[in-house]
C-alpha cells in the first residue's frame, strides 16, 4: 500500500511539472524580453523621418526603416556639409550592435550594453573595431550616444576621432512624421 501511495504521488507531482510546463507557469524564458530587445524595440520605434540641426545650427535629417522581418534598423544620416551615411543596428547576444558606413570609407563597429532594467533612455555605443580602417590615427566614428527623449525627439552625440582627438557632432532630431 506504501508504493501505491508514493507511486500516485510521483504520478501527480508528473502530471503537475507537464501542466506547469505546457502552460507556461514558472517559465520565464517563454515570456520574458531581453533587455537588448527592449533597447532594440527602442530603436524601431524610431521608425520614419526626422529632421533637426546640429550644434552649430545646420539642418540635420535621418530616416530610420525597419527591415529583414524586424530584425535590422537602417538609419540614413544627411546633416549638411557632409555625404550621407548609413548605420545598420541589430540585436548581437545580449547587446544592440552597429555597423556604420562612413563617407570615409571605413566601417566601425560599436555595441551598446542595455541598461539592466527600467526604461531604455540612452544607448552608448563604443568602438570594438572597424572595417577598411588602416589604424587608429585615422579618421573614423568612435562613439555613438543615442538619447531617447521622449517618442517625438532624440539626441544624437556622435564622436569622430582622429589622431587620437575626439570631436563630438550633436543632433537634436524631431520626428517629421506625425
Amino acid at each position: 500500500m506504501r508504493m501505491g501511495l508514493t507511486k500516485r504521488r510521483l504520478i501527480s507531482a508528473g502530471a503537475f511539472l507537464v501542466t506547469v510546463g505546457v502552460l507556461g507557469v514558472g517559465s520565464r524564458s517563454s515570456r520574458t524580453v531581453s533587455r537588448a530587445q527592449v533597447a532594440f524595440d527602442k530603436l524601431r520605434e524610431l521608425r520614419g523621418n526626422w529632421e533637426g540641426k546640429d550644434d552649430h545650427g545646420m539642418a540635420v535629417k535621418t530616416n530610420f526603416k525597419v527591415m529583414v522581418s524586424d530584425t535590422m534598423v537602417m538609419e540614413t544620416l544627411a546633416a549638411s556639409g557632409m555625404e550621407e551615411m548609413v548605420t545598420f543596428y541589430s540585436v548581437s547576444g545580449g547587446d544592440v550592435a552597429l555597423v556604420h558606413y562612413c563617407p570615409t570609407n571605413n566601417q566601425p563597429r560599436m555595441r551598446a550594453v542595455p541598461p539592466p532594467d527600467g526604461d531604455v533612455k540612452e544607448l552608448d555605443f563604443t568602438f570594438e573595431g572597424a572595417g577598411n580602417l588602416p589604424n587608429l590615427e585615422t579618421g573614423h566614428q568612435h562613439r555613438l550616444v543615442i538619447q531617447f527623449r521622449d517618442k517625438d525627439h532624440l539626441t544624437e552625440r556622435w564622436t569622430w576621432r582622429q589622431n587620437g582627438k575626439d570631436t563630438d557632432m550633436i543632433f537634436q532630431l524631431s520626428r517629421k512624421d506625425q
